[in-house]
């Protein structure tokens, strides 16, 4: 019986799907304008291993995962996701590149780094600007049925006439400070501080847009309704479009509680008239040196950086794998470098597994405990720890094999990769830069690598579906 806390209920809760079998799981993916730090990364790391989860539990399951490539502006950093500049455009102008580049430049940037942590890739990976007319249409629905309104600066949610709007924060509005949902737009016809914008038509502070559509809606300040569309109603319609009305699984940082969910929530319900959600996650914050990570401070750190440290990215997957999704993570270089050595004394544990033959059977015991451990709200530390009893026991080698590699499904670690053998350490050094190359598609490089190693010191690598193997 899988478990999970659902965070709109504040409670643990018996997972029952839409559908027998089958999931649907919407995951907030980035806002491509810059190169995501490795608390973004955790949370993509962590989604990948509820997602991996839930497929060892036998369920088919449907991920999608979003790019935003629009309408989400800096004021979201206050409190205010309303106000302030578009991400995107703010990019453009920093690299003066259009944001069609921009959003190119950093979904490549992202996707070489979800792989070189072993992220599976999304069935779906929806880009915002390709859904406008879904979002256009959906905002239509809302002042259709009297939830949305027209000014000449925009469109917005009446958040009054939704009555359950605070349900998933808990907050009281009436505390927020007055004035707030109002930023830049400075529209003196939006009737509540609390509204908020479903299309910012091209005046005011976007009057200068870089990305803008035609819309069905009306202002007296521009022609043919142009704009962009606000930041929520991207994801009711992405989500909507690929997974249906309801969904089983909404999944995003702790941070977009309070305001981007909760909106979604609201103008989702308001149009289609039936429950959103049926189960929201959230990830908890990664730390550095136990405060928030801060680019001022130099600690907003990416992929790269750990790579530069000499860390192999599975490292850092390694390090995610010891702290559940809802708790907090404090990252530290010691450790770091703590999960560098304990995932490589765990991958030579099993390397000298791999000499038996691949004849073993699954440990049913210590699959029960795994798929407890899973089925408590997804409780990967656990499941890690498992892993390690499980190499440490008296069982048989053969079948200890099997039982990683059935582990592993779900963890993610490449146990079953590279075959550390007694060679030169120069060559595993070599190695495990092909290894790396590989997961990031630097092909060209891999295959000079290899051919290297063959050359210089005659070892010979075979590329398996579980990844690469010595095979001399």
């Amino acid at each position: 019986m899988l478990k999970v806390y659902n965070t709109l209920t504040k409670s643990l809760e018996e997972f029952k799907s839409i559908n027998p079998n089958k999931v649907t799981f919407y995951h907030c993916g980035p806002t491509v304008y810059w190169v995501q730090h490795i608390g973004n990364m955790r949370g993509m790391t962590l989604a990948d291993l509820i997602r991996r989860s839930l497929n060892y539990l036998e369920y088919d399951v449907t991920f999608v995962r979003n790019y935003t490539d629009v309408g989400h502006l800096t004021g979201d950093n206050i409190g205010d996701a309303d106000s302030g500049e578009d991400r995107m455009e703010k990019a453009s102008k920093r690299e003066n590149l259009d944001p069609q580049v921009i959003a190119k430049k950093y979904i490549d940037s992202f996707e070489a780094h979800t792989s070189a942590l072993n992220i599976l890739e999304p069935d779906h990976k929806p880009v915002a600007s390709s859904y406008i007319e879904q979002m256009q249409e959906l905002i239509s629905e809302l002042i259709k049925k009297g939830f949305a309104y027209e000014t000449n600066k925009a469109v917005y949610f009446e958040v009054s006439k939704f009555p359950n709007y605070t349900d998933l924060s808990g907050q009281i509005l009436e505390k927020n400070k007055s004035g707030s949902g109002k930023g830049d737009v400075n529209d003196p016809d939006k009737r509540s501080p609390h509204d908020f914008a479903l299309w910012f038509f091209k005046t005011g502070a976007h009057k200068t847009a870089l990305q803008y559509w035609p819309s069905p809606f009306h202002s007296s300040e521009v022609e043919n309704g142009e704009g962009i569309p606000g930041w929520h109603i991207e994801c009711s319609a992405m989500a909507g479009e690929l997974l249906g009305k309801t969904i089983d699984f909404h999944m995003g940082g702790v941070e977009h509680i309070s305001i981007h969910h909760t909106n979604e929530i609201a103008q989702s319900e308001s149009a289609n008239e039936v429950k959103f959600v049926n189960y929201w996650l959230h990830n908890e914050h990664l730390l550095i040196d136990g405060k928030k990570m801060s680019k001022s401070e130099g600690t907003a750190y990416i992929l790269d950086d750990i790579m530069e440290k000499g860390f192999e990215p599975i490292v850092l997957r390694y390090f995610f794998l010891n702290a559940h999704y809802r708790s907090k993570q404090n990252f530290t270089w010691d450790a770091l470098e703590g999960a560098n050595q304990s995932y490589k004394r765990l991958k030579k544990q099993v390397n000298q597994l791999q000499d038996v033959e691949n004849k073993g059977e699954i440990a049913e015991l210590y699959k029960q405990r795994f798929v407890r451990a899973l089925e408590n709200d997804f409780n990967i530390p656990e499941a890690l720890a498992l892993l390690w009893e499980l190499v440490k026991s008296e069982t048989k080698d053969e079948d200890k094999l099997a039982t990683v590699k059935d582990f592993d499904q779900v963890l993610g670690l490449n146990l079953l990769g590279i075959l550390k053998v007694e060679i030169d350490p120069l060559a595993q050094e070599l190695i495990e830069k092909r290894q790396l190359a590989r997961k990031l598609g630097n092909w060209t490089e891999s295959d000079e690598l290899r051919d290297r190693l063959k050359e210089e010191f005659a070892v010979v690598i075979e590329d398996t579906p579980e990844g690469q193997r010595v095979v001399n």
